[in-house]
């Protein structure tokens, strides 16, 4: 079975919660964790890699690059932030492909005009809903494998309201999306209301100090939602726990009060499925 056919599978049985990772490192701790899938997230790509804002600085070559080395450090299925689709709807076919090629189960893209925000600040803007339906039914036709989960993501919530949002993901799922992303939805009746209205799988996002509630992964499940992403929550530990480390180190001039609260070499080795002792690694 594929990855992506995998991934289709635990979506018909039941809500998958999602990880966000930054790269491939991270991605397997999700794995060796037991969850069943993982989100590569464009934010953390951006932030942890090169440095830079979530307002679409990467390009489909990195961002193809980075998340294939997540997609294939691991064996579960991975979903990528593929922003705009990094042009029109010719760009997003070869989006697609490319992504592909670089072993993930699918991704979504999302109806901002680019450059793109965050979905959880203000200044969003949107194309328009027909552009948005030639970006997806792009999509569609230039898959290979018709496993790949095609996500659209509408952020019409924040910029129109959630009645537009409605309407924008009817006409996304009618274009030919295997699933519906609605950004920044704003109290957990808001969340049932959108499930009630839209008769595909969603995808919900409970990313930190935004617009949306955090929900429990059996609040959204019994809401309807099949796939829920945490995509910068790890990566948020992460940052926070560095940062203290270094203040103590600068401070100290010692790392020895740390050490303890350290991924040893041995965990890291194992982690990597690395035995220093053979002359061979395994992937």
């Amino acid at each position: 079975m594929s990855k992506a056919a995998r991934l289709r599978e635990l979506i018909a049985n039941g809500t998958v919660m999602m990880p966000g990772v930054p790269n491939a490192a991270i991605a397997r701790q999700v794995e060796r964790a037991g969850f069943d899938a993982v989100y590569i997230s464009g934010a953390g790509m951006a932030n942890m890699t090169a440095g830079l804002p979530d307002i679409g600085l990467l390009t489909l070559t990195e961002v193809a690059r980075l998340a294939g080395y997540a997609a294939r450090a691991i064996k579960i299925p991975a979903i990528v932030d593929a922003d705009t689709g990094f042009g029109g709807a010719a760009n997003v076919a070869r989006t697609i492909q490319e992504l592909e090629s670089a072993d993930l189960a699918g991704c979504h893209i999302e109806d901002q005009e680019f450059p793109k925000r965050c979905g959880h600040l203000a200044g969003k803007s949107l194309v328009e809903s027909e552009e948005m339906v030639e970006k997806i039914k792009a999509a569609v036709a230039a898959r290979r494998d018709p496993d790949f989960l095609i996500i659209a993501r509408t952020d019409a919530r924040a910029v129109e309201d959630f009645n537009r949002a409605v309407d924008r993901a009817r006409q996304y799922g009618e274009a030919g999306a295997d699933a519906i992303f609605p950004e920044a939805l704003q109290s957990p009746d808001e969340f049932r209301a959108f499930a009630e209205q839209v008769d595909l799988p969603l995808l919900a996002n409970m990313t930190e100090f935004g617009k949306s509630p955090l929900l429990s992964i059996s609040e959204l499940a019994a809401l309807g939602y099949r796939m829920v992403i945490f995509p910068m929550s790890a990566f948020r530990v992460a940052m926070k726990q560095s940062e203290e480390f270094l203040r103590a180190l600068k401070k100290a001039g010692t790392q020895t009060q740390w050490v303890e609260k350290m991924q040893t070499r041995k965990e890291l080795y194992d982690l990597l499925d690395y035995d220093p002792a053979s002359e061979v690694w395994p992937r």
